[in-house]
This record gives C-alpha cells, sequence and structure tokens, in this order.
C-alpha cells in the first residue's frame, strides 16, 4: 500500500460524470489513481477482468492496491495463484476473509453445505463468506475498481462505467473500467501482454469451461451455449432464471 498523502477530491456527480467519460481502461485507472492514491483499491476474485485491471494498474510503474475476498471455500488453484499474482507484480494482496464468530455461528446452525438447502440460505452463505468482508474492504477505501461488464450476463448488461454509492454516512465510487469490454477483448489482452491467469481458465470438461470462478462447489463449468454465470449455483438455474449474484454487486 502506497504511504503517500494527498488531498482527495470531493465525490459527487460532477466528478463522477467526468471519470465516467474516461472511455480508455488505462486512462480511467491512471486519472483514479493520481486523484485518490492509496484510497482506490482493484477487488478481485481472480476472474480474467481482474487479472486485466491488475497489469493496467502495475504499467503505471507506482504502487497500487489489490485487495481479494478469501471465502475459506476457494478452489486450490485460486490460492497457487493469488501467489504468483504476488510474486509477479512484486506487490502483497489484502486478503479480507470471513469473521470466525459469524461463521461459525452459520455453520452450527445451517450445516457446512446450507446453500444446497435454498436460494435464501445461499445468499446467507454469501453474505457472512464474502459480502460482509467485502464491506470492511470499503471501509478502506473511496473508490473501488471492480471487474463488472455487461456482457457477463443479462443482469449486468447496464452497468454503469462509473456509480456512486455509499458506505456507512460517506459516499463511494465504484468504477468498471473494462464495462464495454467483451471476452475475446479480455483474453486477446492477455495473450498480448503474458499476464498471468488463473490455471482454471484453461481446463476443458466435456466441452465445458469456467466461465466464472467462486467458491469450489458453487462453481462449475458451463457448455458453449451457456451464459457465462450459469455455472454459478447451477442447482438453482431452473427456479431462478439466471439470478447469479452473490450479493456483492447489488
Amino acid at each position: 500500500m502506497s504511504s503517500v498523502t494527498q488531498d482527495i477530491p470531493r465525490i459527487d456527480q460532477n466528478l463522477a460524470e467526468q471519470l465516467d467519460a474516461i472511455e480508455d481502461a488505462y486512462e480511467l485507472i491512471d486519472e483514479l489513481l493520481k486523484l485518490f492514491g492509496d484510497r482506490v483499491a482493484i477487488g478481485t476474485s481472480g476472474q480474467l477482468t481482474g487479472c486485466v485491471l491488475i497489469d493496467l494498474a502495475a504499467r503505471r510503474g507506482q504502487p497500487f492496491r489489490v485487495f481479494v475476498i478469501d471465502t475459506l471455500r476457494l478452489h486450490p488453484e485460486t490460492y497457487e495463484f493469488w501467489d504468483r499474482l504476488e510474486e509477479h507484480y512484486g506487490f502483497k494482496l489484502e486478503r479480507f476473509k470471513p469473521d470466525d464468530e459469524k461463521l461459525d455461528r452459520m455453520l452450527n446452525q445451517h450445516g457446512e453445505f446450507l446453500f444446497f438447502d435454498s436460494k435464501f440460505k445461499q445468499e446467507h452463505c454469501c453474505n457472512v463468506r464474502k459480502v460482509e468482508p467485502n464491506q470492511r474492504a470499503m471501509q478502506t477505501l473511496d473508490v473501488w475498481i471492480t471487474g463488472l461488464r455487461r456482457d457477463q450476463s443479462a443482469e449486468r448488461g447496464e452497468t454503469p462505467r462509473v456509480t456512486i454509492g455509499q458506505e456507512g454516512v460517506r459516499d463511494i465510487l465504484k468504477v468498471c473500467p473494462l464495462v464495454d469490454w467483451d471476452e475475446e477483448r479480455v483474453r486477446d489482452y492477455i495473450s498480448e501482454h503474458d499476464v498471468p491467469y488463473n490455471p482454471l481458465f484453461d481446463v476443458s470438461l466435456h466441452g465445458a469451461h469456467y466461465k466464472s470462478l467462486g467458491c469450489v462447489i458453487c462453481t462449475t463449468p458451463v457448455m458453449p451455449h451457456e451464459s457465462p454465470r450459469a455455472g454459478r449455483w447451477r442447482w438453482f438455474n431452473a427456479v431462478e432464471e439466471g439470478k447469479k449474484e452473490c450479493g456483492l454487486h447489488i
């Protein structure tokens, strides 16, 4: 984390509109880091888009922050990939984990595999393991850079580049620099710049591939005809008509 002290600009609609007008992803990230310094962080779960964001930020040649949410249920390959990221870019990931007491209470009340029981319990599990740790990360930020893209699902089709949200009593910017990129462009960037990425994205199981990664059980590969997030909580596909969010981006 950078230790540079600077005056932080006021977050308001005028600033959001100015930033929203910066369509080039590198220029947008560069401007955010110039304005907000170490009050900016990239949040990623290791998706391909997050890898591109990290590489773009690294090209500035200056310190920047990256945080991850360790649900304690991720693929072994994901933890190994995080170590590779740190070695490759020379930074230390900020790792946020579930609160021990809340996690123990949830498991004692509902069991380890509660997410199979109902959509409500799945969302409760995501809240304890992902949303609350993410909220703790937000308390250290004024700007959250995330890898949402409009092509990831129908629900994300109208995702704005820059929005103003609230963290407690203060405003915070949520910025999606790659919101209008498609998967082909993301993969082309990774290939062109030799960006490290999670090897699970190269796995092929009877023609199915990982398009989105989360916890071990709650993430499965998808077939070519399926949406990128169809592999999330697959057992709810029929009844939920594609609602595939854990709560971080609602």
